[in-house]
């Protein structure tokens, strides 16, 4: 069995052992093919921070659009991160944000490549 976090170096603590788990049943090249379409969707939650804080001098909520909140990122737009409070609030959980989208596409990117 390969290690995960050889082939995806930034996973830290919750998402690592949720990775670990999720992949524990996989043969090595599936492992691999997960690694590889995981990475590439995956947000780091550094990303979402660093757009959440351009979002709140700009266009408030990018960071929803990019987790795939597209309703919360529209009504974020229209009333200016809830008078920049939900932008604040954002500001603060942009990690579990990050885990919530990160675990919702490793489950979608699980169940690909154990179906090819």
């Amino acid at each position: 069995m390969a290690n995960i976090l050889t082939m995806l170096p930034t996973l830290e603590g919750d998402e690592f052992t949720f990775i670990q788990n999720l992949t524990k049943d996989m043969t090595e090249t599936q492992v691999q093919q997960f690694a590889m379409i995981y990475g590439a969707r995956r947000r780091e939650p550094q990303t979402l921070l660093l757009v959440t804080l351009i979002a709140f001098v700009g266009a408030a909520g990018v960071q929803r659009f990019l987790v795939r909140q597209i309703g919360m990122g529209i009504l974020y737009l229209f009333t200016w991160g809830f008078c920049c409070i939900g932008t604040i609030i954002d500001l603060v959980n942009h990690r579990s944000l990050a885990f919530e989208f990160n675990w919702k596409v490793a489950q979608e990117v699980a169940i690909m490549v154990k179906s090819m």
